[in-house]
């Protein structure tokens, strides 16, 4: 069966569509990527995410327009990518969509539910691509008293483990997030969370400094010194400390506690704070391992994936803080890091066709498994 996932994440640098073929079901899925595509964000889309996203004052009718605008784009992509394989999006048997998170409240605070919100309208993506849509992933864990995060352990576990080996696969997106798979181990012994920030501060950082949106190669970053003072203050955020499961976004780590730090730290160079923030995401990573997994497992490899392994900074100070440990990207392994999280929403969305479970409780903090997502069905 052909299928096309679609990712945009947190770090909003554009929508990953893959075109896959996948075969049977869990731990006996097959899947062979045929094409991968990223699809810029439209400057207008993105504006617009980023005022929700950050809280800032909406209307619902622009929230409401915007998800059915981001359907409109997840739509094109499909049709973009099928037609440039050289097929019809009518002969794909499902899209997998994961839809723009705009906010996420993983706990119940301020009088607020635990809850998530994920735009991009499923109804005008199967209609505009004539196949199902299976979408809306992370609301039934959270219905089962999960976080609804990290949803790709599932498919890490399916495509990655290991008889012998105990693997850490770190996504670094604009969250960055863990998936421990012990050596021999069940589904059940998965154990996932997310470390911390990932591109997200570095990201609002150039922007605000360098008018850029991501620090290229991490040569800014390279360029600085870290600050001293900014270091310690880091290394002492709560997120850090709040043992797993847990999730964090774009609350917590996003534009105005970047703007904070920026502001507070304004008398130094903007290269220093660029390394600062992108030794904090390295930090965060190694942070969690040594506190979290290393005095549980025997840890053997880990395994970086995501955007922001194009960020050569960020890789090798990861390396140095963790030296003990190999560290390989998805590349070195013959996988894709860009196509990553695209393909694994591939896998969640043929186990929800096939209604089967695909979250993993151990990871999200759910009661029990449960089928994800919601299934469009077209005209």
């Amino acid at each position: 069966m052909l299928a096309v996932g679609l990712m945009s994440g947190t770090s909003l640098d554009g929508l990953d569509a893959v075109l896959c073929e996948v075969k049977g079901t869990g731990v006996d899925t097959e899947i062979k990527e045929l094409a991968f595509e990223t699809f810029e964000y439209p400057m207008k889309l993105r504006d617009l995410v980023k005022k929700v996203a950050e809280n800032r004052p909406v209307s619902i009718a622009e929230v409401c327009s915007l998800n059915f605008e981001l359907g409109k784009w997840y739509a094109d992509a499909v049709i973009n990518i099928c037609k440039n394989y050289g097929i019809a999006s009518e002969e794909l048997g499902f899209v997998a969509s994961h839809g723009q998170t705009v906010y996420h409240i993983p706990h119940e605070r301020d009088g607020l539910v635990a809850s998530t919100l994920q735009l991009g309208e499923s109804a005008v993506i199967a209609y505009q691509c004539g196949c199902p849509v299976v979408s809306n992933f992370r609301t039934m864990d959270m219905a089962a008293g999960g976080e609804g995060a990290p949803l790709v352990p599932y498919s890490e576990y399916v495509l990655y483990q290991s008889a012998v080996k105990t693997i850490a696969l770190q996504n670094i997106g604009g969250i960055g997030n863990v998936t421990v798979i012990p050596a021999g181990g069940e589904i059940e012994d998965v154990v996932a969370f997310d470390t911390g920030p990932g591109n997200m501060m570095i990201n609002a950082a150039m922007e605000i400094l360098y008018d850029e949106s991501f620090d290229k190669g991490g040569a800014v970053a390279a360029s600085g010194d870290l600050i001293i003072e900014l270091v310690d203050e880091l290394r002492d955020h709560p997120y850090l400390k709040m043992v797993p499961p847990k999730s964090t976004g774009r609350e917590v780590f996003g534009i105005e506690y970047t703007k904070q730090l920026i502001e507070t730290y304004n008398n130094y160079a903007p290269e220093d704070i660029i390394a600062t923030l992108t030794w904090f995401t390295a930090y965060s990573i190694v942070y969690s391992y040594r506190e979290f997994i290393i005095p549980k497992y025997n840890l053997n490899e880990i395994i970086l994936a995501g955007g922001g392994v194009h960020n050569l900074t960020l890789v090798e100070y990861i390396k140095e803080l963790i030296p003990e440990i190999d560290v390989f990207t998805q590349e070195e392994k013959g996988f894709s890091s860009d196509s990553k999280e695209a393909v694994a929403f591939v896998i969640l969305g043929n186990e929800t066709l096939h209604r089967k479970p695909s979250n993993v409780p151990g990871a999200t903090g759910a009661k029990e498994k449960v089928v994800l997502g919601n299934v469009t069905r077209p005209n």
